[in-house]
This record gives C-alpha cells, structure tokens and sequence, in this order.
C-alpha cells in the first residue's frame, strides 16, 4: 500500500465520522420539533462545533493530499469529490442547527400537531434522513446507482416547498392567531428543502467520483 493509499483511507474514515454526526444532527432536529424537546435542541449545538473541526481538517488534509501526493485519475476525482461533499455536509449541519435554533427560542411548550402535519414536517424530515443515510451508502459500497436514486427523493422535498406558501397561509386562514409559528415553518420547510439539494449535490459528486461524470447543471430525469 501507497504513502497516498493510506492518506485516502484516513480522509475517508474522517468523512465517514463527518457523515454519521450530520445525520445524528438531522435526526435530533426531527425529536427537538416533534416533541418540542429543548435539550436536544441544545444537543445540536454542541454537534455543529464537532462538525465544523471535521469541515476544517478535511479541507486541509485534500489540499495537502493534492499538493504533496499528485494523485491522478479516480484518487483525484475521489479526493475532489470530498472536498465538495465535505462542505455539502457541514451546510447540512447548519440547516439542522437553524431548526433546533427556533425550537430554543420558542416561548412555547408545543407545538400545535396541526400545524406540523399540515407542513409534512415529518414526511419532509424522514425523507431527507433517507437521502442522507443512502448517499452514505453510495458511496460506501461505490454504488452509482444508488447514488441515482437519490434525485428521486429530492423530487417530493422540492413539491412540498414548492405549495409551502399555500400550505402556510391555508393553515394561517384557520389559525390566525399562530401567525409566527406558521411562518417559522415555512422557514423550516425550506431548510429541510435546501438538505435535499445539498444531498443531490453529493449523489452528483460520487457518480463524478466513480463514474468521471459530470452531472452540475445537467438535467437528470433520464438517470432516475
């Protein structure tokens, strides 16, 4: 094994570790809503620094990779593609951490079920977990279709978002006295939205790593 097999192998673990504490975040931010739990609202938090040392560590160790190593071919596009994953991940972080973020600073005890059925809050969320856990996955088992189906599940998040501004004010008409939690998760709506993207863009990143596609600005309708 290579000096530069061996330094792939740590960026991967890294990422990996990276990986399952972004998808622990999501997770809380579903229980800190759904029961409106401030602790694990605060739990986030704590994560989001661990998360953003992972984010400065891997950025360094690709430059240092690709300044000292010279990787060629699928080194390159895989240490390429962390890079841009990398920073995909740590957006995600930030999404859940704004959800937790309105859970803290809520004068409220709860949340009226209503409201949070009538924004699919749980549907969205549950998706966007799947997304997160299958792009692991993907890229785990070096699985570009699986990496594939992913476009898929973003098409329901972008549906969602795409009527939120229905939803809300059909739920404001009915509720006109929790005008600020309505709008709140509207807001909610499109972080959860916005994960989607960023887990497209990594599915689009491993197709790129083990396949030399580039699929950025592509339509991807005949790839699902």
């Amino acid at each position: 094994m290579t000096h530069l097999d061996t330094e792939l192998i740590k960026l991967k673990h890294q990422l990996f570790e990276m990986w399952s504490l972004v998808i622990s975040q999501v997770e809380t931010s579903r229980e800190a809503l759904n029961n409106f739990d401030k602790g694990a609202a605060s739990e986030i938090a704590f994560k989001e620094k661990m998360v953003d040392t992972y984010e400065l560590k891997i950025d360094r160790d690709c430059e240092n990779i690709i300044a000292l190593n010279n990787p060629v071919a699928s080194d390159l596009r895989f240490t390429l593609a962390v890079l841009k994953i990398n920073t995909d991940l740590e957006r995600i972080g930030d999404f859940a951490r704004g959800i937790a973020r309105f859970v803290k600073k809520c004068p409220k005890k709860s949340l009226n079920p209503e409201l949070l059925k009538a924004c699919q809050f749980d549907d969205l969320i549950k998706n966007a977990i799947e997304m997160l856990n299958d792009a692991k996955l993907a890229l785990e088992n070096e699985n570009s279709r699986m990496a594939v189906s992913i476009f898929s599940h973003d098409d329901f998040l972008d549906d969602v978002h795409k009527h939120s501004n229905k939803i809300i004010a059909d739920y404001i008409r009915k509720h006109p006295d929790e005008i600020d939690e309505a709008l709140n998760m509207h807001s909610i709506i499109r972080k959860i939205e916005r994960i989607g993207d960023h887990c497209s863009n990594i599915a689009e990143e491993i197709i790129f790593y083990l396949e030399a596609k580039v699929l950025k600005h592509s339509p991807k309708k005949e790839l699902k």
